[in-house]
């Protein structure tokens, strides 16, 4: 969740400085979701991950993710973000229920296993079938598709900020999909 973003041109309930205060004394919640891509069996062949600019100017991996803004639903939510970051053709095909596959808690205190230095916050994680085209936007500069063995191996677990790489491993093991 720490990254430089676009500005939401529909930022919702709260100006960026009443944001700012909110986190300040408030946890938020979130979702995030894991694009993948299935076989015939429903077996997790590809996870796809974003490559964002973070804040210090270095590129990172990241996952799709924001807030669930007041009086939106979680699954409202997670297809607003899903289509935001990866496009109207992306075709997520977005779960029946409101089960997530995990669930994370961002600290801004260093040391912790989720580290967001803005604020408090509980994400929502969403393992998501896609079988579109994802087309990134907004402050994504590309999408890497790889299977489940590379998206968790140390080299790219090092690229996603705040514990996301522990984040992905654990929503990628409910669905089966680690070795």
């Amino acid at each position: 969740m720490a990254s430089t973003r676009t500005p939401d041109p529909n930022p919702g309930w709260l100006s960026d400085d009443e944001l700012s205060e909110i986190r300040r004394r408030l946890p938020l919640i979130y979702v995030e979701a894991v694009p993948v891509r299935l076989d015939g069996m429903g077996e997790v062949t590809e996870v796809g991950l974003m490559l964002r600019v973070s804040s210090e100017g270095s590129i990172t991996r990241a996952l799709v993710a924001g807030r669930v803004l007041f009086g939106e639903s979680v699954r409202d939510a997670l297809f607003r973000h899903l289509e935001k970051d990866l496009g109207p053709m992306a075709f997520p095909q977005l779960p029946p229920a409101a089960q997530p596959a995990h669930v994370a808690e961002y600290f801004p205190f260093p040391g912790s296993k989720f580290h967001d230095p803005r604020q408090h916050a509980v994400s929502l994680v969403y393992v998501v079938p896609v079988t579109g085209t994802c087309q990134p936007r907004q402050d994504a500069l590309d999408m890497t598709w790889m299977s489940p063995d590379e998206a968790t191996s140390e080299e790219v677990l090092r690229e996603l900020e705040g514990g996301r790489g522990a984040l992905l491993k654990a929503a990628l093991a409910t669905v089966g999909a680690l070795n």
